[in-house]
């Protein structure tokens, strides 16, 4: 058993461990860079605070309470929860239990893992694209991967993207020239999964762009079969609405250029749109099919959310946009209830 001053000690070392997960937690939520050393998963914590408190610290308390602070960094934690014990009675604990409750549990789950990520990442985004039975995911250091579910197996086409530290923002599949598109702070890339997944030069990467890209997503609104126009927000506030074609990736590599090189290609050759619709980041941009519209959000007061469609962001026409207290950091559209719901 610890006595009392080490037990004091102990706790003071557990609530600076605690305010390094919130700060760490909202350094990712801002798209921050964080340093391998410094960053602290559950692993380090459990092995942390048993180190501090011995044995009697239990896994599921410790998960509970890890779990607690990285979905809500505004929660109020007592450091005696991690053994079991919450404040408030049985009011506390039932409400503990119904949030419990409300997290749906599968029959089946399957882990899937390759063999391309060789140190500590995260995914960063994920894309289904249903009418090809694939899903499409991005890490932030660098692995694009395409996961085809046939035979009630998954197949993954994993592609490294490695240039310079820019670290992969989002990703989201073009439709007409069926390709990956994702966005770093700096460049945007097309990935052509179908070619040689052994060589980089059916991935091309279009720079430089003027400010950090954080968000991209598809329109679906195009008819041409060799046409795809791409959306981004960046961290200036600005929304880039870029045109791709078939043509743009048609070309050959230069004499004297090594298959092995990615392709690299001017954004001044290519149509971009950009327009200022926030005054902060933005952190979300997305095509709603149904509406025929755009939406995009960001943590500004001011112009928290955009809709409206296309046409206007290109005309540079005033756009519908609405005002929330402490800004926007997600939304989606259910077609069905026919309502846009918005979370800040």
């Amino acid at each position: 058993a610890l006595d009392v001053p080490d037990f004091k000690n102990a706790l003071k070392q557990f609530q600076k461990l605690v305010e390094k997960v919130v700060a760490q937690k909202t350094k990712e939520r801002l798209g921050l860079c964080i340093e391998d050393d410094d960053e602290i998963d559950y692993d380090k914590f459990y092995t942390t605070t048993q180190t501090l408190f011995g044995p009697e610290v239990k896994d599921h308390n410790v998960k509970a309470f890890f779990r607690k602070i990285s979905n809500n960094l505004d929660a109020r934690t007592e450091w005696c929860e991690i053994f079991g014990y919450f404040i408030g009675g049985s009011d506390a604990m039932s409400s503990q239990l119904k949030e419990e409750n409300m997290v749906f549990l599968v029959s089946e789950k399957q882990q899937i893992t390759h063999a391309v990520v060789k140190r500590q990442d995260v995914i960063k985004d994920m894309v289904r694209v249903p009418h090809l039975d694939f899903t499409v995911t991005s890490s932030q250091k660098g692995v694009l991967t395409v996961f085809n579910n046939q035979r009630k197996s998954f197949f993954s086409y994993p592609f490294y993207f490695h240039q310079g530290t820019a670290w992969i923002t989002g990703c989201d599949f073009l439709p007409q020239l069926k390709c990956v598109v994702a966005v770093t702070e700096r460049t945007v890339i097309v990935w052509d999964y179908k070619s040689n997944r052994s060589q980089a030069n059916n991935c091309f990467v279009i720079k430089p762009m003027e400010n950090c890209l954080l968000c991209v997503c598809t329109v679906t609104m195009s008819d041409h079969l060799a046409k795809d126009s791409i959306l981004m927000g960046d961290d200036k506030g600005y929304v880039h609405l870029l045109t791709v074609t078939s043509d743009h990736f048609g070309l050959k590599q230069c004499k004297g250029k090594k298959e092995s090189q990615l392709q690299v290609l001017d954004s001044k050759t290519f149509n971009i749109v950009k327009r200022k619709l926030h005054d902060d980041w933005v952190v979300k941009v997305k095509y709603i099919s149904d509406l025929n519209c755009f939406g995009s959000c960001s943590s500004d007061s001011i112009h928290s959310f955009v809709l409206d469609h296309i046409k206007r962001l290109e005309d540079d026409l005033p756009v519908k946009e609405f005002s929330v207290p402490r800004g926007v950091n997600a939304f989606t559209y259910c077609g069905k209830a026919k309502v846009i719901v918005t979370g800040g």
